[in-house]
């Protein structure tokens, strides 16, 4: 039996190797744009179509209760095995836009099997002190979803296939970790029999639904910002032609921080308490979005940086607290199926925010499109002046 204490390192290390699969598509997209004559508007295209595929993976999870009637450490190693496996589909050489949409979907599908079920496994192991191994947990997405902007940027003088392979090994590994070390919790409560209404009756709790609500609130701006992020780097080089920037190692940064804000916020929060953290934290993000168009204007890329890695902060740091309210109110039995669905419904927010800044970046070269941004936090920060959640 492993020791108690490295099951949450273990499965910390689990979701980074495995949520690589996310961003893969995007930390090359240069060399997919050119190797398979694509439009420069790919982009919203892929991320959406991975987003699109967690949806549907995360909606057929939760109806069928997967993650609560089934081990959910197997559930994760079959998952990272196929995910890893059509992240591998973008090598063909005989790949169109629509073969390489349907493989990124796939992935997606199969990401719903990752990053929702390892906070199942952590809240099975830990009742108390959850929000903080949430805020560990969400970091280590953060870094995987970071991660393929590093790989490129220290293999530029390795073909692009390299860094897919060595996305989809990562996934092989953190599958079979948490697979092979990391046993079920003590405080799983299996689900017995297939509950195919769990996942609607849920939102009848009134805590669960404010905490929900939140979280979608949240999610409008999370994976936008991300996907967009090499393209706020590029625009304003644009504005300021003498600034040389290195986009694939500050899109890492700027996202990778993150992840240190999800544990700093994890830490905030058992002292002031989870509701009132994460309500900070869309505050000041909702703050970046409607101030974003006066950063542009600056000369001074060190304060543009500064802004970007301060944005990328906030906008992450919220995430493991939502989760760990959502758990903390949702019944034993049926935990997983909870956090599936909410993860579901919070990613087809993603599409709505992805495809509508992509169609606008269409229309106008303006850099206000980012202010649409502070709708979801305005309306998360919303939600949450409900008193039934206690700060």
């Amino acid at each position: 039996m492993i020791r108690s204490k490295l099951i949450l390192p273990i499965i910390i290390i689990s979701q980074f190797c495995c949520t690589s699969l996310w961003f893969a598509g995007n930390g090359v997209m240069n060399d997919l744009i050119i190797n398979f004559n694509l439009s420069n508007n790919a982009l919203g295209h892929l991320t959406s179509s991975v987003q699109f595929g967690f949806i549907i993976g995360t909606l057929i999870f939760a109806v069928l209760t997967i993650a609560d009637r089934y081990s959910p450490s197997k559930v994760f190693l079959v998952s990272a095995l196929l995910g890893a496996i059509f992240n591998l589909g973008v090598l063909w050489d005989e790949n169109s836009l629509a073969s390489i949409l349907l493989f990124r979907f796939l992935t997606g599908f199969f990401l719903a099997g990752i990053y929702p079920v390892g906070m199942k496994i952590a809240a099975d192991y830990y009742e108390k002190g959850l929000g903080k191994a949430l805020g560990f947990l969400v970091g280590a997405l953060v870094l995987g979803t970071a991660f393929p902007h590093l790989l490129k940027n220290i293999s530029n003088t390795l073909p692009w296939k390299t860094v897919i392979i060595a996305i989809s090994l990562l996934a092989v590994l953190g599958g079979l970790l948490m697979a092979v070390m990391v046993p079920d919790g003590p405080f799983r409560k299996a689900s017995s029999k297939f509950n195919l209404s769990a996942c609607f009756k849920v939102f009848e709790n009134r805590k669960f639904r404010t905490s929900a609500f939140g979280y979608f609130g949240h999610m409008w701006e999370l994976y936008t910002f991300w996907a967009f992020v090499p393209v706020i780097l590029k625009a304003y080089i644009v504005k300021h032609p003498q600034i040389y920037f290195n986009i694939p190692l500050l899109s890492f940064l700027i996202i990778g921080m993150g992840g240190l804000a999800c544990v700093l916020g994890g830490y905030f929060a058992q002292y002031i308490g989870v509701k009132r953290t994460a309500s900070l934290a869309l505050f000041f993000s909702c703050l970046c979005c409607l101030t974003s168009p006066l950063i542009f204007v600056t000369d001074h890329e060190f304060l543009f940086i500064t802004f970007l890695i301060f944005w990328g902060m906030m906008v992450i740091a919220d995430s493991p607290l939502f989760s760990t309210l959502v758990a903390q109110n949702a019944p034993a039995e049926i935990k997983g199926t909870a956090l599936t669905i909410v993860n579901c419904i919070g990613f087809s927010i993603t599409i709505i925010s992805i495809q509508l800044i992509n169609i606008i970046q269409e229309l106008t070269d303006s850099n206000t499109i980012y202010m649409i941004l502070a709708l979801g936090p305005i309306l998360g920060l919303i939600a949450l002046r409900n008193k039934t959640i206690p700060n």
